[in-house]
């Protein structure tokens, strides 16, 4: 999800409604990861506060508290996992050293629905362009579970666009997908199946390098709400 799948003021979960649907459980087990802001309450709270508008189990796994022990047994006993944004860099860090990308690839493996919004969209991906390191956005290596690159926030922060773009055209990052703030990309199998949104004009990208070029192409996207 490219952003503002929790928007502040809880107003529009649509993207959240679709996320729990993939489970195809009638009150699914959905865990929060919120290590890229250091389990910060602001984002815990915000999952709770908006997850529980839905009929589903919810809980969380803290890393910067006590931590549960069997994080395996914790990760696969869950129908999906919803990971926040923040610091990726230090999220996929702190998460390797527990052990919890192993964990995560054998979720997913099992077909446990793996999301999440910035961080949480980058982090499954080969490269991600990430804010997690003053100045510039950067590439950053990522878990690899799906194929390429990602871009998140597209129409919402400036520099997103140009930056990735550049990136790609150069051969920094590979070719990759974007999302605009309230866009997701469903991937099954490892496979773009569709782009949705809870936005009516968002839209999810292409994006593929072309001799020293980026080329950008729109992906039909899905407007999850009524149309007007």
């Amino acid at each position: 999800m490219g952003g503002m799948a929790l928007p502040p003021e809880l107003d529009n979960l649509l993207l959240v409604k679709y996320f729990l649907a993939q489970t195809r459980r009638r009150k699914p087990k959905v865990l929060y990861i919120g290590t890229a802001t250091g389990d910060s309450d602001t984002g815990k709270l915000r999952f709770y506060a908006g997850f529980s508008r839905f009929d589903c189990r919810a809980s969380h796994l803290p890393f910067f508290a006590r931590t549960p022990g069997d994080l395996e047994s914790l990760v696969l006993e869950q129908d999906a996992i919803f990971v926040g944004g923040g610091n990726t860099r230090s999220m996929l860090a702190v998460w390797r050293d527990w052990g919890l990308d192993r964990y995560l690839r054998i979720a997913w493996e099992h077909g446990v629905v793996l999301g999440g919004g910035s961080a949480g969209s980058i982090c499954w991906f080969e490269y991600g362009v990430t804010d997690s390191v003053a100045g510039a956005l950067t590439p950053l290596p990522c878990l690899g579970f799906l194929p390429g690159s990602n871009c998140p926030h597209y129409d919402s922060e400036r520099e997103r666009r140009p930056t990735f773009r550049k990136l790609v055209a150069s051969g920094r990052m590979p070719d990759g997908a974007a999302a605009d703030d309230g866009v997701a990309l469903h991937y099954i199998d490892g496979r773009l199946a569709r782009a949705v949104s809870n936005r009516p004009r968002a839209k999810g990208y292409r994006v593929t390098r072309s001799g020293k070029r980026a080329v950008e192409r729109p992906l039909p996207t899905r407007y999850l709400g009524r149309a007007r």
